[in-house]
């Protein structure tokens, strides 16, 4: 199924990151081009002279792998029709280095470019009208006298630090300067800016210098920037060889200096990481050096070995590939793109353990992120509507959101993130033992950002799934969220605060971290603030991208305690200041338009911790005795409430379960069972999957003469053990030493038939006489639960 969201995509991206960026060119306004002559990429020769009886005569510089100049060559063939039956003639160069003349004649053709596209061999027509950028234009009247310099138009663009693409172009600026010129007038805006790529120039290599590309500059290229520099990668172009580095040497030069290149944005003050790709400076300081000889390559012979990659999967062979859709979704070649979605139904016919995954763009050209998410059967959220129903929840969602109320759909409730790419995120490959989860009959969805490129374009991407043995899992991973919906950004407020906060009910420990915000995202901290108000700062972005969705991996795991929270911190700059605002006239509030602002402190976590191995002091029952020995721990009339009804619905008993778990943090699976003759069976059953995969869930039966369950169901009073054992002679209990270290049981009543209420830990003696009180209070309410059609079926009613 798809459906268009609201979310508005940039009509380009990350990937202008190494080839673009704004700095103040040569102002050429006022110089008279006397001639020139280049061949086209057929091998005709054209001359400026040609066009003497033209009243204005366009030079577009243009580069065929540079980003920004594919979307914009398309605009100029179709400036090209308006302009020439009122005289105007354009003529497109290529003075780029590492552009060769069969890349030229594709550019032409995919595009749709009829007038002449000339090769400028050794810039030498760049050098003489000027010309730093593509694409960069020049208007020359009929003298030869440039009386325009500039961009193209102001819908496309990029600064320091930030890239936009506007839903709509508002400025046309070369179009109003021909206008004005072919109707007499002066132009009134005669320079305007470029943005772009830095033409790649020819130089003159110093064959003395101690620096070259095949001795150091190739192994920096190949540590930092060539997993996406090369054939077939997200990256617009290869970083694989002298002759395409030679090209983009100033602008690799200028995006390292700038911090731009290699896409990392975490402050070094905080935090170690996995995937830390920052640049040393010593390592900066020799592409300097390089570029200040001119470039040279060296000796062959000293490049390093190439590194070999699967042309196929970056991760390990997936078992599972799928689709986003039988057929594939048409990217226009310019514009804006709403977030598109698409639901596929994988048909899991079992419980699945991910090891691995990785989103597979079909045309990664265009395709600027991919989230996919798991739908469990029967999750509720808006991305399974459609129509009214789907408008009539947004409303709802709204009314809530002004309330400080409400969800956010995807990713939010039952519906989780299982994995994506975007730039500056690898695939998923967990650490060993570690896995996502996915329960039977989940469906996948795919959030899909598309970016167009200048040209129409064909997608249909995937996601391959490496699945693990139960058995082997030791931990579950999940991605979790520190989120606040409820705010409202002043107009042009420069850098105004937002804040989240996740609060941990269970000890968990945080493998990685994905601040996510919009256009008007400045800044973005983490802090765990542990219970006795000590603050640990885990990483800090200073200068946000958008464009970069970056997952930072903790080198080490961070441990959050049960009572710890994660606060989040985040700035946003809705002034005019900020190229890439949308409207700095306007308060902004949450939404999933990119016009509109999002603060999302994602993170992945797990709470499958080594229980066994745990120093005493640092379990969570540790913590529960400390937080019981303030008095302040009561069975709330909430969680009263919800126990009374916990047998009504699986989801009541799941909501009940959770709420207990920011009681008594040390329960890890909750169920209440009736026996019937030597078999067990469970009326309600809630744990962590990874505790399911090992002991069964609310479906199994316990077959055995001797049920420790049964005995409990008709005790006078509740049971402990402090240490189980799959030693135990009882079969129910031996099955639950598989997973679990202690237990409680409390009897009580369901329907006037004697019934039990577990509680279950991973930790040895989680049960103490403080826990008790409180869960006997529990079970207690869930023995006054009102007969149900579940509960009435036990004695055939």
């Amino acid at each position: 199924m798809r459906r268009a969201a609201t979310v508005a995509a940039l009509g380009f991206v990350a990937a202008l990151g190494l080839g673009c960026l704004t700095l103040a060119g040569e102002n050429s306004l006022g110089r008279k081009i006397d001639g020139f002559q280049l061949d086209d990429y057929r091998g005709k020769e054209h001359s400026l002279a040609e066009y003497r009886d033209k009243q204005a005569v366009v030079l577009a510089f243009v580069g065929t792998e540079c980003p920004l100049a594919k979307l914009y060559g398309p605009r100029l063939a179709e400036l090209a029709k308006e302009f020439e039956s009122r005289g105007a003639a354009f003529l497109a160069i290529d003075s780029n280095r590492q552009d060769s003349i069969t890349e030229i004649a594709a550019y032409a053709r995919t595009h749709g470019i009829e007038f002449p596209v000339l090769k400028d061999m050794n810039n030498k027509v760049a050098d003489l009208v000027g010309a730093t950028r593509t694409p960069e234009v020049f208007v020359l009247d009929k003298s030869g006298t440039v009386r325009y310099q500039g961009r193209i138009d102001d819908q496309y663009g990029l600064t320091i630090g930030s890239n936009y693409a506007k839903p709509k172009l508002e400025h046309r600026d070369l179009a109003m300067a021909l206008d004005e010129l072919l109707s007499g007038k002066e132009v009134a805006a005669p320079y305007r800016e470029a943005t772009g790529c830095l033409i790649g120039r020819m130089r003159e290599p110093d064959a003395k210098s101690a620096v070259t590309y095949s001795n150091q500059i190739a192994r920096i290229l190949q540590n930092r920037c060539v997993e996406c520099h090369r054939q077939g990668q997200i990256a617009p172009f290869a970083l694989t060889s002298y002759d395409e580095v030679v090209g983009w040497a100033d602008m690799m030069a200028e995006v390292v200096r700038d911090g731009r290149m290699p896409p990392w944005h975490a402050s070094p003050k905080y935090g170690k990481f996995k995937n830390d790709r920052h640049m040393s400076d010593e390592e900066k300081a020799l592409i300097d050096q390089w570029l200040a000889a001119g470039a040279p390559e060296g000796d062959p012979s000293d490049l390093p070995a190439p590194r070999e990659y699967s042309e196929e999967w970056m991760m390990p062979e997936p078992d599972l590939v799928v689709y986003m859709d039988d057929e594939p979704y048409t990217v226009p070649a310019e514009g804006v793109v709403e977030y598109q979605y698409f639901t596929v139904d994988p048909g899991f016919t079992e419980d699945k353990w991910v090891s691995a995954s990785e989103c597979k763009p079909g045309s990664r050209s265009v395709v600027h992120h991919i989230f996919v998410f798991v739908q469990p059967p029967g999750a509720d959220g808006e991305e399974a509507m459609g129509g009214e129903e789907l408008e009539k929840q947004r409303e709802e969602r709204h009314r809530a959101r002004q309330r400080g109320e409400g969800g956010i759909g995807l990713g939010s409730g039952s519906t989780k993130l299982i994995c994506g790419t975007a730039p500056g995120v690898p695939p998923f490959v967990n650490p060993e033992g570690m896995c996502f989860f996915i329960p039977k009959g989940s469906k996948l969805i795919f959030q899909m950002h598309y970016t167009p490129n200048g040209s129409e374009t064909l997608d249909r991407s995937c996601v391959g799934l490496k699945f693990a043995d139960p058995k082997d899992v030791r931990a579950e991973i999940e991605m979790d969220m520190a989120i606040n919906f409820a705010f409202q950004i002043p107009a042009g407020a420069d850098n105004h605060p937002v804040e989240s906060t996740h609060k941990f009910d269970r000890a968990t420990e945080i493998l990685s971290l994905t601040p996510h915000m919009h256009l008007r995202g400045k800044s973005f901290r983490y802090d765990l603030v542990y219970a006795d108000g000590t603050r640990k700062t885990l990483m800090e972005v200073p200068r946000y991208d958008f464009n970069w969705q970056i997952t930072y991996q903790l080198a080490e795991p961070v441990l959050a305690p049960a009572g710890s929270r994660l606060e989040c911190l985040a700035h946003f700059d809705n002034s005019e200041e900020n190229l890439a605002n949308p409207d700095p006239t306007k308060p902004v509030r949450w939404g999933d338009q990119t016009w509109e602002e999002m603060m999302i402190g994602w993170f992945a976590k797990s709470a499958d911790l080594d229980f066994d191995s745990m120093a005493p002091d640092k379990t969570r029952t540790a913590g529960f005795l400390k937080e019981a020995a303030g008095g302040k721990l009561k069975v709330s009339k909430r969680i009263g409430k919800v126990a009374a009804r916990a047998l009504d619905s699986d989801k009541t008993f799941g909501i009940l379960y959770r709420l207990l778990g920011g009681l008594v943090p040390q329960v890890d699976r909750m169920d209440v069972s009736v026996t019937d003759g030597d078999t067990l069976r469970f009326l309600a059953v809630n744990q962590p999957p990874l505790v399911g995969s090992k002991v069964g869930g609310q479906e199994a039966e316990i077959t055995g003469e001797k049920l420790a369950l049964a005995e409990y169901a008709r005790a006078k009073a509740p049971v402990v053990h402090n240490e189980l054992s799959a030693s135990l002679p009882q079969a129910d209990l031996s099955t639950m030493a598989r997973a679990l270290r202690s237990s409680a049981h409390v009897p009580v009543t369901i329907d006037g038939r004697a019934a039990v209420v577990s509680f279950w830990s991973r930790e040895r003696n989680a049960f103490p006489p403080e826990a008790m009180e409180l869960l006997v209070q529990v079970a207690e309410q869930i023995g006054r639960q009102p007969s149900t059609e579940k509960t009435a079926a036990l004695n055939g009613k």
